[in-house]
């Protein structure tokens, strides 16, 4: 939703490193109907305990742990683009341009393949510029000729993309675990391809989970909240982003997504069960879809009562309307007073957001409203988040 609120917390801004190597450099700093597709499914351990786990691990997922390579359309120097006497009447200084710089060349990364006919799933942030990809390269190991994907969907705020191969199957998989049932100190293993080299394990133990933290992504131009990652001390570096953390069952519970830049051991991973969530959008839509009303509210507190000569001093206070969505079409207008969700009383944000946790497109909310001091019963039929919202 969109939402503006003064109660919301905001994640403390943490030094950390996006882990995708882009021609030998770090690309982007962290400065701040049918069943869902599932993956290949385990039906027992792929190991036992002893010695070698680790090494069975490895030798029964490993083959389907990829290396991926992005290229990217020539594009059009900016400073070319303008006429040269521009520069005699607007000298710059050295090292500052006031146009969008071209986007990189390339980059690589790690995934790993999670259905025989070749779905793979990696995170999004290798592809920054997905308007300009020329060309996406996935090398199995063992094979010495990559084999050629497309893009089929990705999500920026998951940090999550699905590529498809091309080619006859089937290919080798890595089954999908279940990251809540992971305990923190439990064994992980992560296997990717840190600085091109290509198919590296390292282990340790899942350190914590739940962790949020946000970065502004550079190659992209926006702000990125993760919410819920977990965190290891395998070690995890640039160009491991997409590879898989393993349990000692050889299933992936996590993505392996980004490593603390002034720190060592501190690396985090996407939990697979968020993956697993949106797999079915991802494949069939190309997008992850997310239920939407279309408002930015406030809670109703004494300032808002004065200044606005509210009827209530409970609730939130509809502050925009965005045209278009649910909220608009429902009939909801900025000064409404939202008292009751469902027949559920909203006394300020945070109950407005346990009355609609758990919403989906298409549901049907029924919102009571106080509206020039009288009561007013709106149906609100949810919507899908605009796309860039």
């Amino acid at each position: 939703m969109h939402i503006r609120t003064r109660l919301r917390s905001r994640a403390a801004a943490l030094a950390l490193v996006l882990v995708v190597a882009a021609a030998g450099f770090i690309v982007a700093d962290w400065l701040s109907g049918p069943q869902p597709v599932r993956g290949a499914e385990m039906t027992h351990p792929l190991i036992s305990d002893g010695p070698y786990a680790i090494a069975d691990v490895v030798d029964a997922v490993g083959p389907a742990v990829v290396f991926i390579e992005v290229e990217y359309r020539e594009v059009q120097s900016p400073r070319s683009a303008v006429p040269f006497p521009f520069f005699d009447f607007f000298p710059f200084p050295e090292g500052w341009w006031p146009f969008p710089q071209p986007s990189p060349r390339g980059g690589s990364g790690s995934g790993f393949i999670i259905d025989e006919s070749g779905l793979v799933l990696t995170n999004q942030h290798l592809f920054a510029y997905p308007d300009l990809i020329s060309s996406i390269k996935v090398t199995l190991p063992g094979r010495e000729e990559p084999i050629s994907a497309t893009l089929r969907g990705s999500d920026f705020e998951l940090d999550l993309a699905i590529l498809q191969l091309e080619g006859e199957g089937p290919f080798p998989t890595v089954p999908l675990g279940d990251s809540d049932e992971m305990r923190v100190g439990e064994w992980v293993i992560a296997i990717g391809n840190p600085y091109r080299l290509e198919h590296t394990v390292t282990v340790g133990v899942l350190s914590a989970k739940g962790r949020e933290i946000q970065v502004a992504d550079q190659e992209q131009q926006r702000t990125r909240t993760y919410r819920n990652l977990m965190q290891t001390d395998a070690a995890i570096n640039p160009g491991n982003s997409g590879g898989p953390l393993l349990n000692l069952r050889g299933e992936a519970i996590g993505i392996n997504t980004a490593v603390r830049a002034d720190a060592q051991g501190i690396g985090f991973a996407i939990p697979i069960n968020e993956a697993k969530a949106v797999l079915k959008d991802l494949v069939e839509r190309g997008m992850v879809v997310r239920p939407f009303i279309g408002i930015s509210y406030d809670t109703v507190d004494q300032a808002w009562v004065r200044q606005l000569n509210l009827a209530v001093d409970r609730g939130i206070i509809i502050l925009d309307v965005i045209p278009g969505t649910a909220a608009e079409r429902a009939g909801l207008r900025v000064r409404d007073v939202v008292i009751e969700v469902n027949g559920r009383a909203v006394n300020d944000s945070s109950d407005f957001l346990e009355a609609i946790d758990g919403m989906e497109v298409g549901d049907v909310l029924i919102f009571t409203v106080v509206r020039d001091g009288r009561e007013v019963v709106l149906r609100v039929e949810v919507g899908e988040r605009p796309p860039g919202v």
